[in-house]
């Protein structure tokens, strides 16, 4: 009776392309790879896909946008922390990046389910699973100016508009904001060899 139940109990892991097996529910930071997330990164499209461009503007595309305005944003930033914000919606390599208000109206907890994923990705690089709350804000700073810069540039909202939802940028340096008004998608592949590169030289 054992042996039926656990062969027809619902599948909780996803194969990775490296091989690995990553339990869904209880996700193992050995079963965490960076190669993994980058490849999965790379092709999870922002705001559902309806971007303009011949690509998809990827996770990973954004996440490489997060990390350099926070270093732009904190001088002083270090490589940990800096690492932390290239990292920080790394989960959506398994769980997909649902947009805002389809997350409050699922019934689950996924926010929780998502910290409990993110956590793994942590011990896995070398990082602390919960950040100081200084680094926190400035990696929700840094993600809502992505935000705002992608929805004008890229998801077709006027100014107004993403300012209501994502506030009005600010403390950028000239150089960066002129970079983030000329959005462009990557192909999948350079997306991800971006992100590898820029995760080696960090990790480093």
């Amino acid at each position: 009776m054992s042996n039926i139940a656990a062969n027809t109990a619902p599948r909780a892991w996803q194969r990775m392309l490296s091989g690995r097996r990553l339990d869904l529910l209880d996700p193992s930071p050995l079963d965490i790879e960076i190669e993994d997330i980058a490849h999965g990164l790379a092709r999870v499209a922002r705001w559902n896909g309806q971007t303009r461009g011949d690509h998809t503007f990827s996770v990973a595309d954004h996440s490489l946008l997060v990390e350099a305005i926070a270093k732009d944003l904190d001088s002083a930033l270090s490589k940990e922390h800096a690492l932390a914000a290239l990292l920080h919606d790394a989960p959506e390599y398994v769980i997909g990046d649902l947009i805002s208000p389809f997350k409050a109206a699922l019934s689950i907890d996924y926010r929780a389910f998502e910290a409990k994923l993110l956590a793994a990705i942590h011990l896995r690089f070398g990082l602390p699973a919960d950040l100081p709350e200084a680094v926190n804000r400035l990696i929700k700073r840094a993600d809502k100016i992505a935000a705002y810069y992608e929805a004008i540039g890229l998801a077709g909202f006027s100014r107004d508009e993403a300012r209501r939802f994502f506030g009005q940028p600010r403390g950028l340096s000239p150089a960066l904001v002129q970079a983030l008004t000329q959005l462009s998608p990557l192909p999948a592949a350079e997306g991800e060899a971006r992100f590898l590169k820029q995760f080696h030289q960090l990790a480093r």
